[in-house]
């Protein structure tokens, strides 16, 4: 399965990579980060894997996604 890093404090929540995660892996942290926002996460759910598209971290406008294969 591929691995996603995501850096919470360059996260400035404009969620662009929840709404093009074709899996939905990618959700809303609950607690804030330094900027005060809440950042994303990724969330492996049980009957479902990260496909490794790197779409998060294409949209990500600050580069605070990475995507390993």
């Amino acid at each position: 399965m591929p691995k996603i890093k995501i850096n919470r404090e360059k996260c400035k929540a404009c969620y662009l990579c929840i709404a093009h995660c074709p899996k939905g892996l990618i959700v809303i942290d609950s607690e804030l980060n330094k900027m005060g926002v809440k950042p994303v996460k990724f969330q492996k759910k049980k009957d479902v894997d990260c496909i490794g598209c790197a779409f998060c971290a294409l949209v990500c406008p600050d580069c605070g996604i990475e995507v390993f294969k």
